[in-house]
């Protein structure tokens, strides 16, 4: 659906205003349902504006430019900050991937791992991983089942 010109706008309210007829008559004629008829005439009411709205829509922003600014300040004194710290310092609610993404935008770096060791590139493990069942047998025969349809039993 498209938004509805500030001339057509104009035309609808001007007239409504001369009292050429109800709100369903200027729906019908200016060719737009009467919702937003309505829902003009409501807006011009409550703001005094008949412009389209359309940058009002839409989930409004949970990190601000003042959070931008702190993040901006934390960062550059101490950039080992972990996501999790980093909500907790800003008071925020919201998740840590939208705080990944804001700092991203802002070009900033935070530190990746919260009370983590260090990655090592030497094994991980204390022993040798054994077989993969643990040394039980497999319940299932180790014949493929494109092997088992192939086989004919005799009759």
């Amino acid at each position: 659906m498209k938004t509805l010109s500030l001339d057509l706008r104009e035309r609808i309210l001007v007239s409504y205003d001369r009292g050429e007829g109800t709100r369903a008559e200027m729906a019908e004629r200016f060719r737009v349902s009467l919702g937003m008829v309505k829902k003009l005439l409501q807006q011009r009411r409550r703001t005094g504006q008949i412009g389209p709205r359309h940058h009002l829509s839409g989930r409004k922003p949970m990190i601000l430019a003042a959070h931008h600014r702190q993040m901006r300040a934390l960062l550059g004194g101490k950039a080992d900050l972990a996501l999790k710290e980093l909500r907790a310092a800003l008071a925020l609610e919201c998740s840590l991937p939208a705080i990944h993404y804001a700092l991203e935008a802002l070009g900033l770096t935070y530190k990746k791992r919260l009370f983590e060791p260090a990655n090592r590139t030497g094994p991980t493990s204390r022993r040798p991983a054994g077989g993969g069942a643990g040394g039980r047998q497999a319940s299932i025969p180790r014949v493929s089942s494109s092997l088992m349809n192939r086989v004919r039993k005799p009759t």
